[in-house]
């Protein structure tokens, strides 16, 4: 496999996207504005946005024998991302519920991985070969926490460069922070790993700090609108958002952002540039609806970096 590969462990689900102006209450029912289904899962949707940026990217997960399967593989191949799948018979393809605040953009979601969710140490072992050959490895925490280290353990014994963006949020044993080259919560996530809530660019170092003592070699934490930190033991940067145009929806700009930033370390590209380059990914995602269909093309990312705007 070419040096620039990237490979991707995570989940698929189709995403069942509800609009309306608030959420309900519980044993409340509201009439909606708009629905839409289509495909999501972080995941995915980094395989995605990496694919749509030329990236050499490989998705490992399971899918469900079912329509949303071949929702799946249909979204990938259009993005140009390789499959690297088991089909379950006994299970299902995952769903994602998402309710989308009309007036802001904001989220909240509730995901079902299915098959997904039986991703196990196994089969992490089968795709080893795969893992160890890329240049750069993501994961995410949709999947089973221990096929998750498994496979993070495997790419940075073969020298892979690791990134792990811990989502959604849950607490990480130690060793975990150990395997990361790069970690990469948002606000929400960096407090639930630290402890130290985020809502400066202070408060963000502060943390990153305590990321790097767990073990970790570079955090990069995003910071929505304000965009986003990348601080190691010898450099700390706050890199600019980029504000291409009205927020339309938020839900998939961290895993825009992911996939940028894989797709330009596999390309060499110095750390800061290519956080950089995520959060220009990132801004294009958030002027779109959806998740996976908004992730942007090179050229227009390119465009954006050199001129700030499409």
């Amino acid at each position: 496999m070419p040096s620039d590969s990237i490979v991707i462990l995570g989940v698929f689900v189709a995403d069942t996207a509800y609009r309306a102006n608030r959420a309900p209450r519980m044993g409340e029912t509201i009439i909606g504005n708009s629905f839409k289904l289509g495909p999501g899962g972080k995941g995915s949707n980094q395989s995605v946005a990496a694919g749509r940026l030329g990236g050499n990217v490989s998705f490992i997960t399971k899918l469900g024998e079912d329509p949303f399967g071949e929702m799946a593989l249909a979204t990938w191949k259009e993005a140009g991302v390789k499959p690297a799948v088991t089909r379950v018979k006994d299970s299902y393809t995952g769903a994602a519920y998402i309710f989308i605040e009309e007036s802001t953009g904001n989220n909240a979601i509730i995901v079902c991985p299915g098959a997904a969710s039986t991703i196990g140490i196994p089969d992490i072992e089968a795709k080893k070969d795969l893992i160890q050959s890329a240049a750069v490895f993501v994961t995410q925490l949709e999947q089973p926490l221990d096929a998750a280290i498994h496979a993070l353990a495997i790419a940075r014994a073969a020298g892979v460069t690791t990134i792990l963006n811990p989502a959604p949020a849950q607490p990480l044993g130690e060793a975990v922070f150990g395997l990361c080259d790069y970690l990469t919560p948002n606000e929400t996530e960096t407090e639930e790993l630290t402890g130290i809530k985020v809502d400066s660019p202070e408060s963000a170092r502060k943390a990153a700090d305590a990321l790097l003592k767990k073990g970790v070699k570079a955090a990069v934490i995003t910071l929505g609108d304000a965009g986003a930190l990348y601080h190691t033991a010898g450099r700390s940067e706050l890199v600019a958002a980029f504000k291409v145009g009205p927020v339309v929806e938020t839900t998939g700009a961290g895993d825009a952002f992911n996939g940028g930033l894989a797709v330009a370390l596999a390309r060499g590209m110095d750390p800061v540039q290519a956080v950089r380059f995520g959060c220009a990914v990132a801004g294009i995602s958030v002027t779109r609806p959806g998740t996976a269909p908004s992730m942007p093309t090179l050229p227009e990312v390119e465009k954006v970096l050199s001129v700030g705007r499409l």
